[in-house]
């Protein structure tokens, strides 16, 4: 298949049970739960994202025609040393599940990377990613109810979107991030509050917004 690729970037990984880990990041062009386009953000399912994964003209993207030019393209972005050096690729979107698939997957191992994802939960995973972080919006059914991290960005309105949705499903760590915005202090409170009664939950903050990196 071709893979469209929004941009291709080495930073830390801002947010959740890896923050701080040194990965390549592999932004995905496309979502099934908003266009990208501003004047359908209210109508979306998802309404709050804050990513530009429209297209495939930012920095290393592009459309690539096969699993093995896309990993070779990731790992030419890494920064850090060669080969035994704990490389990670973090696929992300978007909704990184529209594209991600077994020959990328094999590709990327390959080339020597773990491979991370960042989802909504409405595609079902396919098998040999590395870490599976699931980050459920609005009142989009999560199918992939299993994985490494659960990450609920909170408050959400809908009654899909509560804690206590997700709180059986089979996660290794749940992760409870401030809705980023207008309010994000009070939303912070909000979080830290409920993760104080509901000790299960641990806040994640969004550490690349505080010290600048992408």
């Amino acid at each position: 298949m071709t893979y469209s690729v929004k941009e291709i970037y080495p930073t830390l990984q801002g947010e959740g049970a890896q923050t701080g880990r040194p990965a390549v990041f592999l932004r995905f062009a496309g979502c099934n739960l908003w266009s990208g386009r501003e004047q359908d953000r209210e109508t979306a399912v998802c309404k709050f994202c804050d990513t530009d994964f429209v297209g495939t003209d930012g920095p290393g993207g592009g459309k690539f025609d096969t699993a093995e030019a896309l990993a070779e393209a990731v790992s030419a972005a890494w920064a850090g040393a060669a080969a035994g050096s704990a490389r990670c690729v973090v696929c992300t979107g978007g909704e990184p599940l529209l594209q991600l698939d077994a020959a990328l997957i094999n590709a990327l191992h390959e080339h020597d990377f773990e491979i991370a994802v960042e989802t909504n939960g409405t595609i079902r995973a396919p098998a040999g990613i590395d870490w599976l972080c699931v980050s459920p919006k609005g009142r989009a059914e999560v199918v992939q109810d299993s994985g490494d991290e659960l990450k609920l960005v909170y408050p959400q309105s809908e009654p899909e979107a509560q804690p206590e949705r997700f709180a059986a499903m089979n996660f290794r760590r749940f992760s409870l991030q401030p809705l980023d915005g207008p309010a994000t202090d009070a939303n912070t409170r909000a979080a830290i509050r409920y993760c104080l009664s509901h000790p299960r939950w641990r806040l994640s903050l969004q550490t690349h917004k505080l010290i600048g990196i992408p």
